[in-house]
């Protein structure tokens, strides 16, 4: 397909993503004639200057500045802020010199198969970037021609990671006489003696997220990574009444017959579940190391823990957001520069230290003890290329349709079969201009 063709196509899709509310991220622009030797980097990226990234990069910035002698000029916008403007700043000559973005064939792909930001492989290479990188990190940074992850050439960068797992509140289950399970048999054994005791053990949301990814992971107990590359890149046709999604599907359904998950999730979001388990309701939550900065901070009335589904050799992760360099950019050197000080030890450390998941330190760096283990977990999990992303990523728009659908199967109001037919309908008809 020609590049003016998918381009067409693309601006399309972008209007429909920002009609829907997907947050695309972008950048701002400023002068660039008031660095120490003349010279301005633009940086634009959204992380909160107290989360772990936030705090990194701005001591990035000051090693930069010192090491170039250039200026940093730093604006942070919000998702929403950007969305709207996105594929506009980006084509014009006011494109800063490097930005983070989201990962994922809608977002950065969709950048990448228009030609707004840049192929940056010779970069990749002449730093080593790649070297520092796992295989499944690398997967959302690379593209095709028409933006689907796992391509060849690189579009962006990581420095840090995220994966889902298991928090436990080890007080909880000291008081319930249980000890935190290390296989799947294990996992279910506990649901069952805490429903025996009158308890819900699973915080969980039917509104947002975190049941589509228990979903997923469910999943993830019956596939390989032939699965997860049929699934996400599109390797294969999806069998939607096989052995991975049937089973996922049944399963999800009897966790709440059973007691394990509350019967009125259908209603409950995301934040109604972390706090479930931030104020002791709830034994176990299921979700994402996003979540671990705010349980070291908030969950302070009992000792918890968080490990890897267990049982299981895919998880739910992927890298975090990327570095991207616009085509446009003025400065792509300073831009790779920066970059590089990014995958530096001393800030991995920074990353790794204040709740985040770096994805180059050095473990002898990580002083904190809980994030050192949530650290050693997410390598585990990295060295068995266990990596499986997100269950809504191959389509726009397949993650309200993933809510819809396990809404209607966790309220009765359809069987599992024809949830799975609805879900593989949607994936069918979102996906077919990819395969």
């Amino acid at each position: 397909m020609a590049r003016n063709i998918r381009r067409t196509k693309a601006l399309a899709v972008m209007a429909a993503l920002t009609a829907t509310g997907i947050a695309l991220s972008g950048c701002t622009a400023g002068s660039g004639d008031d660095g120490g030797d003349g010279q301005t980097l633009k940086l634009w990226h959204y992380e909160g200057a107290d989360s772990a990234m936030g705090k990194a990069w701005a001591e990035a910035i000051k090693i930069f500045e010192e090491e170039t002698g250039a200026t940093v000029e730093f604006e942070e916008k919000s998702f929403e802020q950007i969305q709207k403007t996105a594929s506009q700043v980006l084509d014009t000559d006011a494109a800063p010199d490097l930005m983070e973005f989201n990962k994922g064939n809608a977002t950065a792909g969709f950048l990448a198969s228009t030609g707004l930001i840049s192929d940056i492989s010779d970069a990749v290479e002449e730093y080593g970037w790649d070297e520092k990188l796992a295989p499944s990190l690398q997967t959302t940074a690379k593209y095709s021609e028409d933006g689907v992850m796992g391509g060849d050439a690189w579009f962006g960068v990581p420095n840090y990671g995220e994966f889902v797992g298991v928090y436990y509140n080890e007080d909880a289950f000291a008081e319930a006489g249980l000890t935190i399970p290390t296989t799947y048999d294990e996992f279910v054994d506990v649901l069952d003696a805490f429903v025996a005791q009158g308890i819900t053990p699973l915080a969980e949301a039917g509104a947002e997220y975190p049941l589509g990814q228990l979903w997923y992971q469910l999943a993830l107990m019956e596939g390989d990574r032939g699965f997860v590359d049929d699934y996400q890149l599109y390797k294969n046709p999806v069998d939607w009444q096989g052995p991975e999604i049937t089973s996922a599907t049944e399963t999800l359904k009897e966790y709440v017959d059973k007691g394990y998950i509350a019967s009125d999730v259908s209603s409950v979001k995301a934040e109604d579940a972390g706090v479930s388990f931030i104020n002791g309701t709830s034994p176990i939550f299921v979700s994402g190391s996003w979540w671990f900065g705010r349980f070291v901070a908030e969950a302070t009335g009992f000792d918890w823990s968080m490990t890897a589904f267990p049982g299981a050799d895919l998880s739910l992760g992927s890298s975090g957001n990327l570095w991207v360099v616009p085509e446009n950019a003025a400065n792509k050197e300073l831009a790779y520069e920066f970059i590089d000080i990014t995958m530096r030890p001393e800030i991995q450390a920074i990353i790794g230290n204040n709740g985040g998941l770096p994805v180059a330190a050095d473990t002898a760096d990580i002083t904190d003890e809980k994030s050192a283990a949530l650290i050693e977990t997410f390598n585990g999990v990295l060295d068995a290329d266990g990596l499986a992303f997100y269950p809504d990523w191959p389509a726009p728009g397949f993650y309200d349709v993933i809510v819809q659908e396990l809404q209607g199967l966790i309220t009765g109001s359809q069987d599992a079969e024809t949830t799975d037919a609805n879900l593989g309908e949607q994936y069918d008809e979102g996906t077919a201009d990819f395969r």
